[in-house]
């Protein structure tokens, strides 16, 4: 029987350049399929004091907002216990900056949920098209 693998797409909003010196804000995940349906969506509360404004106002929120999150030690469990429910063999983690959101959402899975079901590597949103 074949293995079921599955794309998510997953984009972050960050107030740092920098997991562990600044805070993720929010994040939200999308199984790539035709139908886009089978998505999640995550708020965290800061976990440093260091922030950069300009970074955080991508996001569209306030400090004061995001002081209001969910603890990260809420959030990350449920996002495990979303990507879980999805029953794929294998999850390949997907995004427009690789290099940014992976970096975030994989130091926030292992450090706040105790495990990262994408592994090890992802993909850019980009090689859907490429072949």
């Amino acid at each position: 029987m074949a293995k079921k693998h599955l794309w998510v797409s997953v984009d972050v909003e960050a107030d740092h350049s920098c997991p562990g010196l600044g805070s993720m804000v929010s994040f939200g995940a999308v199984v790539v399929e035709p139908e886009l349906n089978r998505t999640f969506y995550g708020e965290t509360a800061p976990i440093s004091d260091k922030w950069i404004p300009e970074a955080l106002a991508v996001s569209g929120f306030t400090r004061e907002q995001h002081e209001k999150f969910p603890k990260p030690e809420e959030t990350m469990p449920k996002f495990v216990q979303w990507l879980k429910s999805l029953g794929a063999d294998r999850l390949i983690f997907v995004s427009d900056n690789i290099i940014f959101d992976g970096m975030w959402c994989f130091y926030y899975l292992h450090t706040f949920a105790g495990e990262n079901p994408f592994g090890f590597s992802g993909r850019r949103l980009g090689d859907i098209y490429s072949g």
